[in-house]
């Protein structure tokens, strides 16, 4: 399997969870990492800013870029690809981490809360894009990576939370949409899903969930990591498992991902029994 070494991550939403985790992940390969992100300040509630996030990578072995950037705000985002290009020299690899999530009925949904989810997680991952392609096309193997599930019209994915599910199979048909148009260009554009829920310190504010039934966020930084070093011309347009991206990688063990050992795991929205390994 190759590295990442010497190669360039825009990460969105890279301060904490599983953004910081695919960072580090690459940082051990000695990668470069712009960490774009709001959390720019300590939030009063969740750990982590871009500081802390690039002081984490270069500890690992990588170089940190750390950007405020809202990806709602185009100029945010525009200016911060510019910084990477300027500082690193070019970008590799773009990972559409960012996600808003709200997991309630119509009647319980402000619009702001709407609003901001359909900006965060589809506008936001076809503007990282946008922004993004006219460097990946000099790039020796380019890809795009989001996590986003495949994309599923199974209605009782829809009824309990319409909004945060259209927001979520939007970062899914952005993917399938980029994946057709830039094959050709030969930058691959693949979705990353885990099989199981993560515990990150966002799920802890989201009551009934038990950590000890979640796996850690590592299990989708090795599995984007198996996915990024893979030859972009023969892997594009696919919506990967994380079980599925390391078993296709020869790992086929995933105990040492669980919080706890022994606990049933909770299976993650948006996948259906028959879509298990």
């Amino acid at each position: 399997m190759g590295d990442l070494g010497g190669k360039t991550l825009f990460i969105t939403g890279a301060s904490r969870g599983i953004g910081l985790a695919i960072a580090l992940r690459a940082a051990r390969d000695g990668a470069n990492v712009t960490v774009a992100a709001k959390s720019d300040r300590p939030h009063p509630t969740l750990p982590g800013t871009i500081y802390s996030a690039a002081a984490a990578i270069e500890a690992a072995g990588g170089k940190a870029l750390p950007v405020r950037c809202d990806i709602r705000d185009e100029d945010n985002v525009r200016d911060a690809v510019a910084r990477t290009v300027e500082h690193f020299g070019g970008i590799d690899i773009l990972i559409n981490n960012a996600s808003a999530i709200w997991l309630r009925g119509t009647l319980e949904t402000p619009m702001k809360r709407f609003d901001l989810m359909q900006q965060v997680n589809a506008r936001g991952s076809f503007l990282c894009a946008q922004a993004v392609i006219p460097h990946l096309r000099k790039a020796a193997n380019p890809h795009i990576l989001s996590l986003a599930p495949p994309p599923n019209l199974d209605p009782r994915w829809w009824a309990p939370h319409t909004g945060y599910t259209l927001a979520k199979m939007g970062m899914s048909f952005v993917t399938l949409g980029l994946a057709a148009e830039f094959r050709d260009a030969g930058i691959a554009v693949n979705a990353l899903w885990p099989r199981t829920v993560i515990a990150t310190d966002a799920l802890r504010m989201i009551p009934g969930v038990d950590e000890k039934r979640c796996r850690k966020p590592d299990i989708l930084a090795d599995a984007a990591h198996a996915i990024l070093v893979r030859p972009a011309r023969e892997n594009t347009g696919r919506f990967f498992i994380d079980e599925e991206a390391l078993r296709e990688a020869g790992i086929d063990d995933f105990d040492a991902y669980a919080v706890a050992a022994g606990h049933a795991l909770l299976p993650d929205l948006f996948l259906d029994p028959a879509s298990s390994n």
